[in-house]
């Protein structure tokens, strides 16, 4: 594995810690209303990249299947969407805005159940990277290595709001800070073990590489549907998340294009 490729994966784990870090310098809760714009924001980067770096790539990867080439990415998107659905109802977690936690009963405290949630929702994030960069590594898949850093930035980018959504919730409810940062940090650790993991097998991932791609952005749609959409329109009405949702869609668009 070579270094520019290490680099990449551990980007977007390095945005979640950025993120968390904020509860050393930030003295209140983030209020809704930030709250709210920064959901709408990590949704329209995941939906972009779920374009742009996945789906894309993936029917391009089957262009030699002529009229039936959406046919892979079809069958990998809802492979994924159907595993995010799994993971939802078999782990026991809390959203933000929610006092129902879902999945399974679980006596585990609220702030677990928090960083939960926030691990789910990273899984489909770290495939998607990793998945990309062993496409860049075979060199048969199309996928340039701009490309590749184009998704390593953009959910890096996404990701510094949600390491904040994690600690400082959890810091406003009686955490220490230390604890608290430890705990946004920890809900990214799942992104860079899940890429390094693509990476390692990723000759062995090549004849599906198409499934996989599709996969990830399947995994990471359902994540934007289940949970950042319904986050970014909660409380009073405001078009704050839809305006965020359209500045990160944009925004990883044009990363995609100008590094890709």
């Amino acid at each position: 594995m070579t270094g520019q490729v290490l680099q990449g994966i551990l980007i977007p784990f390095i945005g979640t810690s950025l993120g968390a870090a904020c509860v050393f310098f930030m003295k209140n809760e983030l209020s809704l209303m930030v709250e709210r714009a920064l959901s709408g924001f990590a949704a329209g980067v995941m939906v972009a990249a779920s374009i742009w770096s996945l789906l894309i790539p993936a029917m391009e990867e089957s262009k030699e299947m002529g009229s039936l080439a959406f046919l892979p990415a079809l069958i990998g998107f809802w492979l994924g969407t159907l595993f995010l659905l799994l993971l939802d109802h078999v782990t026991p977690h809390l959203h933000a805005f929610s006092d129902k936690a879902e999945g399974p009963r679980s006596k585990a405290a609220k702030t677990t159940l928090m960083v939960l949630a926030v691990t789910i929702h990273n899984i489909p994030e770290g495939m998607a990277v990793g998945i990309v960069f062993a496409g860049m590594l075979t060199g048969s898949s199309g996928i340039s290595a701009g490309a590749a850093l184009a998704l390593a930035v953009g959910i890096a980018i996404q990701n510094f709001p949600e390491g904040a959504i994690i600690s400082m919730p959890l810091h406003s409810e009686g955490q220490k800070k230390t604890r608290a940062f430890a705990s946004g940090v920890l809900s990214g650790v799942v992104e860079p073990a899940g890429a390094l993991l693509m990476v390692a097998f990723s000759e062995f991932f090549l004849p599906a590489m198409p499934y996989l791609l599709s996969f990830a952005a399947g995994a990471m749609l359902y994540v934007v549907v289940e949970e950042l959409i319904p986050e970014m329109s909660a409380g009073e009405h405001s078009n704050i998340g839809v305006l965020l949702f359209a500045v990160g869609f944009t925004l990883m668009m044009a990363l995609d294009v100008a590094l890709g």
